[in-house]
């Protein structure tokens, strides 16, 4: 990473499909920016029709996982984006000053794949052009 590459958290409730797709999709298509998911409640555990959403899409990585925010309250952000109403109700104030924004999607968890790829394809169409946006990049 160099030193002109933007940090990203994406902070959902239960950090296992919408955040942990963001967050794929930040690392795969945004050049010059990072991300990390979390959860305020996190599920600790991926939802399985995210994961292999992301495999099929050659964007999964074996190091994403659901975690809590203490896990990386404590890491330097550029930007926060809260992608679910709980998140940005609950959002913790940041130690280091950081940009906080809300891009709400609906929670495909419980539902068919289907919703998994509108998911997807929302993110990929609505939060990347903003993250791009917000960062400058």
């Amino acid at each position: 990473m160099n030193n002109k590459t933007k940090k990203v958290l994406i902070l959902c409730t239960g950090n296992s499909c919408r955040s942990i797709i963001a967050e794929a999709q930040i690392n795969a298509f945004l050049e010059g920016a990072i991300s990390d998911s979390s959860g305020v409640k996190a599920s600790g555990k991926v939802n399985v029709n995210a994961k292999k959403l992301l495999e099929e899409k050659n964007i999964w990585k074996k190091e994403y996982h659901s975690k809590v925010i203490d896990k990386v309250i404590d890491n330097n952000y550029d930007l926060v984006v809260t992608v679910c109403d709980h998140a940005n109700e609950n959002c913790p104030i940041f130690p280091k000053a950081v940009k906080v924004i809300h891009i709400g999607f609906e929670d495909p968890d419980g539902k068919d794949y289907a919703a998994f790829l509108d998911t997807y394809d929302e993110i990929e169409k609505v939060l990347l052009p903003q993250v791009k946006k917000e960062l400058g990049i």
